[in-house]
């Protein structure tokens, strides 16, 4: 009897997932199937698909703009300790009830509901040579404007000004979700103790933080390199030449814009799919082995 029932569940369970199971394989693992196999061939989006081995990774591996273009993505992951600080600075500020609380909390999220080409036209917009910026910095006494879009350095700081502004909200919602399981005596009791409110901040309540942190921290640096489409085609579209293009805008540039090379398009997004997956990968063994040593 015992067993007829066990069975039953099991069947139930597997009814339940199946329809899950079916949706994942056929939306994300045949794409996934598709792209790995059309990497090795010289596909034009039509007809022309021959197989070629990896000559796509090869020419890819031994051109200049492929190793600058990773190397955009590393500088802007510069983006993502900046939002974690700012943000868990005001998920504090809200758990605090700072006089105004409410509407600041509205304040501060409202860019997360904004799409990421409005928020890229609008960085695009104040920081054009004849912009609101420059406008300010005249002003304050600066002679020439600058060319902010007309620099990789500078346009390098507008998209990670853009980055750490659309996503301040959700860091501070994350970590004040992450505050309201701690329980109100310890910061009472840091109070009591005389710690100043960065010190409660950084040496009591983030190590508390940890698997919050941790979410927050592989999240970010996974979108960091394939999210940020939006924002470079609006902001810069990945000029000066290849100065601020990303490897997610590269993937557009190969298939659509330079030439059909799909074929290409798809080796950069299997290059891509390794790079998250990876990075993943190591920072959650290195969380393990600090939650380890913690113990």
């Amino acid at each position: 009897m015992i067993k007829k029932k066990s069975k039953r569940n099991t069947l139930v369970c597997v009814l339940y997932i199946t329809p899950v199971l079916v949706i994942i394989l056929l939306f994300r693992a045949y794409p996934i199937y598709e792209v790995i196999t059309k990497s090795f061939t010289n596909w034009d989006g039509l007809f022309q698909k021959d197989l070629i081995g990896t000559a796509n990774y090869s020419n890819l591996f031994s051109s200049s703009y492929f190793w600058g273009t990773v190397k955009n993505c590393i500088i802007i992951l510069i983006n993502v300790p900046i939002q974690l600080f700012i943000g868990i600075i005001v998920a504090m500020l809200l758990y605090e009830k700072v006089f105004g609380w409410k509407f600041f909390r509205g304040l501060f999220y409202l860019p997360q509901i904004i799409s990421a080409v409005i928020v890229g036209y609008l960085f695009r917009i104040f920081f054009a040579y004849d912009g609101p910026i420059n406008y300010v910095l005249s002003l304050l006494g600066k002679k020439e404007p600058i060319d902010w879009m007309g620099n990789r350095t500078t346009a390098l700081i507008v998209i990670i000004i853009a980055l750490v502004w659309i996503n301040i909200g959700w860091q501070s919602v994350l970590f004040l979700g992450g505050l309201t399981s701690i329980p109100d005596s310890v910061l009472e009791a840091a109070k009591l103790d005389g710690a100043s409110f960065m010190q409660r901040t950084f040496l009591v309540i983030l190590p508390m933080l940890g698997r919050v942190t941790e979410y927050s921290c592989i999240m970010s640096i996974s979108w960091t390199f394939s999210g940020l489409f939006p924002f470079i085609f609006s902001i810069t579209k990945g000029g000066p030449g290849y100065d601020t293009t990303t490897l997610d805008y590269l993937i557009y540039q190969k298939a659509f814009v330079e030439s059909s090379s799909l074929g290409q398009a798809c080796a950069l997004a299997v290059i891509l799919l390794i790079i998250v997956g990876t990075i993943t990968v190591v920072q959650r063994k290195l969380s393990d082995k600090l939650n380890e040593w913690a113990d």
